[in-house]
């Protein structure tokens, strides 16, 4: 398949049914124009998602896609590359997906660089099922599952990303659309689990924490001098408490799970003959024969 070149041609056709003034047609923007600068065929590029507003994101892009079930995403998508490594993969999650149900999921998948990029949509609600608080509500105490506020902390998903110790880590907005394709374009070039956290407003159920005006007046660009490769320094950035710090917060290659199975299948190899192996694989069919 011929590569394409304009955003236009990564849209499917579909059109989206986010509410009006919802954040996530910025992300999808944003995506579809950092596909086309990669100049990615489509026919080697496959989105999965998992439940929520943000996991219907595949059914608008012109890609593989697989709408899985809640908070299932990441490890279909680990799958996916597993079984298909020449596939560009790219998972979509909300923060309830994401980070609750599926919330077990993020450190495995971190701590063995699978070689993928997660887009986590952080809109501190749940906004599908209308209004429940999620894993990362703050400042919107009173929702249809606290009636009398929250009886816990929220979570700080980059900073999770960052503990958990995926190899790329970055945080970005919807409304800044550039930048956060340039974020895409990045987390997608890097060789192992990149980590993507995308601030994005929810119009009809959450307008306090992310609140676009209160965000804009709060963030800051990650410094120019940031060493990607400090991991502390990384955190500090993720947790300041008085500015939202947007950019790379962790770049810091290592061998991907691909990388470590192809290591062990030459092991294998070496160990057993091809001829021996596959005597060895009859032998052991028969008994089921």
């Amino acid at each position: 398949m011929e590569e394409q070149d304009r955003p236009c041609e990564y849209l499917s056709g579909v059109g989206p049914v986010w509410c009006p003034g919802c954040g996530y047609y910025g992300i999808l923007s944003a995506l579809a124009e950092a596909f086309a600068d990669l100049r990615l065929p489509t026919n080697e590029l496959a989105l999965i998602s998992g439940i929520g507003c943000s996991s219907r994101l595949p059914y608008f892009v012109k890609a593989y896609g697989f709408h899985s079930i809640h908070g299932r995403g990441l490890p279909i998508a680990q799958g996916v590359k597993t079984a298909n490594p020449e596939l560009t993969v790219v998972a979509v999650g909300g923060d309830g997906d994401g980070l609750a149900i599926g919330g077990g999921h993020l450190p495995h998948i971190a701590r063995n660089n699978v070689d993928i990029t997660y887009l986590l949509f952080n809109n501190a609600i749940y906004g599908m099922t209308k209004g429940q608080f999620s894993p990362t509500t703050v400042l919107f105490p009173i929702t249809k599952t606290s009636p009398f506020g929250l009886t816990g902390e929220s979570v700080n998903p980059s900073a999770l990303a960052i503990v958990y110790g995926a190899s790329f880590v970055a945080r970005g907005f919807s409304v800044k659309k550039e930048h956060l394709k340039d974020l895409i374009i990045q987390g997608m070039q890097h060789r192992g689990f990149s980590f993507i956290e995308i601030l994005a407003s929810c119009s009809s159920f959450n307008t306090t924490d992310m609140n676009v005006a209160r965000i804009i007046k709060n963030l800051q660009m990650v410094p120019e001098d940031h060493n990607p490769e400090d991991e502390i320094e990384a955190l500090r950035l993720a947790t300041d408490k008085e500015k939202i710090n947007l950019g790379v917060l962790v770049r810091n290659p290592r061998p991907t799970l691909g990388d470590k199975f192809q290591e062990m299948q030459k092991k294998a190899k070496a160990r057993a003959p091809e001829a021996k192996a596959q005597a060895a694989m009859e032998d052991l069919l028969a008994q089921f024969a």
